[in-house]
C-alpha cells in the first residue's frame, strides 16, 4: 500500500508516494534522482549514504523513508549554491586531495560539516573519531584529515 510522504530535501518542498519499507537512500536515489548520496553497503557501516536530517549527519541507508516525514533534509547536491560556489568543506577537500575516486566523499563530506558543527576547531583526533563510521578505501584518511581542518577554517569565515 503506497504511502505518501512530505518533506523539505535541499530546501524545496516535496511530497512522494512510496512504500513503507522503502529507504531513505533508495527515495532520494531512485525516486528525487539524488545519486549524490551513495549506497555502499546497505548496512550503515561505510557512511557512502550519509546527508543531513534536521542539522544532522545520519546514514540514510538506515532509516526509511517514512521515518523522514516532515524533516528538512539536506543532500551533497544541496550544499553548492553552484558548481562554482562550492561549500567551504567540498572546496578544502577538493583543495587538499581528500578524495579520490570520490565514492566515498559524498558521505565524508556531510559528515564533517556535522562534526564542526559540534566542534568548530577539531582536532586530528577529533576528527578521526568523528568520521570512525565513514569508510575510505582510497586515500588512507591523512588528507581526509587536513581537508577536514581546512574546511572548519574556512567554515569559521
Amino acid at each position: 500500500m503506497p504511502v505518501r510522504l512530505s518533506m523539505t530535501v535541499n530546501g524545496k518542498t516535496i511530497t512522494a508516494e512510496t512504500t513503507s519499507r522503502t529507504l531513505l537512500v533508495d527515495l532520494l536515489r531512485d525516486e528525487l534522482r539524488l545519486t549524490g548520496t551513495h549506497i555502499g553497503c546497505d548496512t550503515a557501516q561505510c557512511g557512502a549514504c550519509a546527508i543531513h536530517i534536521d542539522g544532522r549527519a545520519v546514514k540514510s541507508c538506515n532509516l526509511l523513508a517514512v521515518q523522514a516525514e516532515g524533516a528538512n533534509i539536506t543532500t551533497i547536491e544541496g550544499l553548492a549554491d553552484s558548481e562554482d560556489n562550492m561549500h567551504p568543506m567540498q572546496s578544502a577537500f577538493r583543495d587538499h586531495h581528500g578524495l579520490q575516486c570520490g565514492y566515498c566523499t559524498p558521505g565524508m563530506v556531510m559528515a564533517a560539516i556535522d562534526l564542526v558543527a559540534r566542534h568548530p576547531e577539531p582536532d586530528d583526533t577529533q576528527i578521526r573519531a568523528g568520521l570512525e563510521g565513514n569508510l575510505c578505501r582510497c586515500t588512507g584518511y591523512h588528507n581526509i584529515v587536513k581537508s577536514v581542518k581546512a574546511g572548519a577554517a574556512a567554515m569559521k569565515k
